[in-house]
């Protein structure tokens, strides 16, 4: 996999760093948005909407609720001089969701089975967000992708 990092004059550890953070913003917002509507369907709503302010809200809502359960789970996994930095790294003035990738950041590049706690985490959290899914999204029974990556884009089943 090529780096994306867009400045090639960093090094090796920045870059991987970049490639960590943008992972696990990804998956917060896969998280976030589809516990989102599952609240939604579960109240027989419609969908959110990129341009409805209220959504924006409840989604920022649901990103805050989603890292600070993340944290406080997966913070037991490490030392205590880890806790400590973790602690540190949180403290972002007035932008607590940046401190808390941050700290998702560093335990992902901590924690050799970062991935598995996470997916722990969020299937719990998803749990107990509405109703299962219609099934119309990419994800199996199991709530994990049904197809990898090269067989969804190229519509292999």
């Amino acid at each position: 996999m090529p780096f994306r990092h867009p400045d090639r004059s960093h090094d090796l550890v920045a870059r991987i760093e970049y490639e960590v953070r943008e992972r696990v913003e990804e998956a917060v917002d896969y998280v976030c948005l589809e516990a989102l509507v599952r609240d939604r369907r579960a109240r027989g709503q419609a969908p959110p909407a990129a341009d409805s302010v209220d959504d924006r809200r409840a989604y920022t809502a649901n990103v805050l609720t989603f890292l600070r359960l993340l944290h406080r789970e997966l913070a037991v996994a490490l030392s205590a001089d880890a806790q400590r930095k973790a602690a540190h790294l949180a403290e972002v003035p007035g932008d607590e969701q940046a401190g808390l990738i941050a700290v998702q950041v560093a335990m992902a590049r901590a924690l050799p089975d970062y991935w598995q706690r996470f997916e722990a985490v969020f299937e719990d959290y998803l749990a107990s967000r509405g109703a299962e899914g219609s099934g119309t999204s990419a994800c199996g029974p199991s709530g994990r992708e049904s197809r990898g990556l090269l067989a969804r884009l190229f519509g292999r089943r």
